[in-house]
């Protein structure tokens, strides 16, 4: 692959994105990983299972039973889903959080009251079993790396979670629910030299790129690639006097960090 920008381009965009922006980026976005969370559903015979769901929430703490340690996705939309609309491919995105490289531990749904189940055209309620009203807490423990962005697929089975109560003709909602992880990027991670040099590292695609701040060490990471084959450059201060340095044909793969070595300016 050819470098497809310039070197005075790529000053010029390394200078506006070093002055605008620098202001909005951090080191610390080095350390963690995106989680986005959708829920999807198996099919059910029913015309229509409506799951009210109020909250999102991750466990962020190491220590499982720490309430404290429960966080809002970002962008998190409750609503009211119909679960049966959710299959074939079709999903509803929740909202998304940015957690540090670790285990994953848990996720939980807080549901509202506005639970409620259709069958021949007929509506009524769906009551939850004491407590769940909490928080359905879901084990996922997994583990997440610095740089990826990863999708956690909620599996709600409406089919096995709609349960008759005795001869009353009512029904009960006991969630039966899968947590599934799946990355969808991947990352790169290099150091550029020297260390101290005010630069933009790019990782370039075509004529698509993506950007990234070295760290006092001279690290970079650049995140949420998708997969493909892409030139990496490092673009120095004008003032530097130093030329920028490029490396051709850095493979991404989804799930994991692609290591690009040292880009020395010279």
């Amino acid at each position: 692959m050819k470098l497809m920008i310039t070197n005075n381009k790529l000053y010029l965009i390394a200078l506006i994105a070093y002055t605008a922006l620098f202001a909005n980026c951090s080191n610390d976005d080095k350390g963690s990983a995106k989680i986005q969370v959708s829920l999807v559903d198996a099919p059910a015979d029913y015309d229509a299972v409506m799951i009210d769901i109020r909250d999102i929430q991750i466990n962020v703490s190491s220590d499982a039973s720490d309430e404290n340690g429960w966080q809002s996705l970002e962008g998190a939309q409750p609503g009211v889903y119909d679960l049966l609309l959710l299959t074939n491919g079709e999903e509803a995105f929740l909202g998304e959080i940015e957690l540090p490289e670790g285990q994953l531990g848990q996720v939980r749904l807080i549901l509202g009251d506005g639970n409620k189940l259709t069958i021949d055209g007929q509506e009524t309620v769906l009551t939850v079993p004491s407590g769940s009203e909490s928080g359905l807490k879901l084990n996922v423990n997994a583990d997440i790396q610095a740089g990826i962005t990863y999708k956690l697929v909620i599996d709600f089975d409406a089919a096995k979670s709609v349960v008759m109560a005795g001869n009353s003709g009512k029904y009960n909602l006991k969630p039966v629910i899968r947590a599934l992880m799946e990355a969808t990027t991947g990352a790169i991670h290099g150091t550029i030299s020297p260390a101290s040099t005010a630069a933009v590292v790019y990782a370039i695609a075509g004529e698509d790129s993506v950007s990234s701040y070295p760290d006092e060490t001279g690290e970079f990471l650049i995140r949420a690639l998708d997969a493909g084959t892409y030139t990496v450059s490092s673009v120095p201060d004008e003032a530097s006097g130093l030329s920028a340095a490029t490396m051709e044909n850095i493979a991404v793969t989804v799930g994991e960090t692609t290591e690009a070595g040292v880009l020395e300016m010279k």
